[in-house]
């Protein structure tokens, strides 16, 4: 891709709303919108568990999905950080608990900040690595379902 990455804090403020529940919805809307997504965990134990989760969520809709290497056609990629990031990816879900390497490479960089204290401080890491790289950044507050 290339550009301008424009890089977007989702902060949970309540444990009623999980980051996985967020992250289906927010690929949802940005798949709505055409774009080409990856979702980056830390480890192929969550991208299965989050590719589970999604077969159920939203539960009235389809997201066309998938992990592994077999999912390079689908438009919502689930992967562990490790494996890469496909080429075509314009928006990116990071999960994980590090910051995207070269996300000027993409379009959207997204960001789920949980609730649970400790996991907030990765985040504000992440914040630092990402606003000392220039790149334009935003944080919304999300309640409760």
């Amino acid at each position: 891709m290339g550009g301008a990455c424009q890089v977007d804090f989702y902060i949970l403020t309540s444990a009623d709303r999980s980051a996985e529940q967020l992250a289906c919805h927010l690929a949802l809307m940005a798949w709505e919108q055409g774009h080409r997504i990856s979702v980056l965990t830390d480890s192929a134990n969550e991208a299965e568990r989050l590719d589970s989760f999604m077969w159920q969520f939203p539960p009235e809709r389809f997201l066309p999905h998938g992990t592994g290497p077999e999912s390079r056609e689908a438009p919502v990629r689930i992967q562990p950080r490790s494996t890469g990031v496909a080429d075509d990816t314009d928006v990116i879900i990071n999960l994980s608990t590090s910051p995207v390497d070269e996300p000027q490479r993409f379009s959207r960089l997204l960001e789920i900040v949980p609730a649970e204290a400790g996991q907030r401080a990765r985040s504000r890491d992440k914040f630092r690595r990402y606003r000392e790289l220039g790149l334009s950044l935003q944080t919304h507050e999300i309640g409760t379902p």
